[in-house]
């Protein structure tokens, strides 16, 4: 029976590579958003400065007016409707309640 050899040094692994951060689908005119998250398929992006709010549903965006309200955070209702809430320093703000500019 022969002996054992000894095993032969690992071999260097390869540096992993950046994760590639998540592109933009908001108008790049808007800046950088305040806040911004996703939820369940839909994203979402606040621009106070602008006054704006994007919304990414399905593929499509949509940006609404929001006025005075400092959007801090969103919340969705369950089920099919897919309805938005958002947080603001008024309170509760339905998506419905703002004007859609296009």
């Amino acid at each position: 029976m022969e002996p054992m050899k000894p095993m032969e040094p690992m071999k260097p692994m390869e540096p992993m590579k950046p994760m590639k951060g998540m592109e933009p689908f908001w108008p790049k005119d808007l800046g950088d958003p305040s806040t911004s998250g996703s939820q369940n398929g839909m994203k979402y992006a606040f621009f106070p400065d602008k006054h704006r709010l994007v919304i990414e549903r399905d593929g499509q965006v949509s940006t609404y007016d929001s006025g005075d309200h400092r959007i801090g955070g969103v919340s969705q209702s369950d089920g099919s409707t897919k309805s938005l809430t958002f947080s603001s320093q008024n309170g509760d703000v339905d998506l419905g309640s703002l004007k859609k500019l296009d």
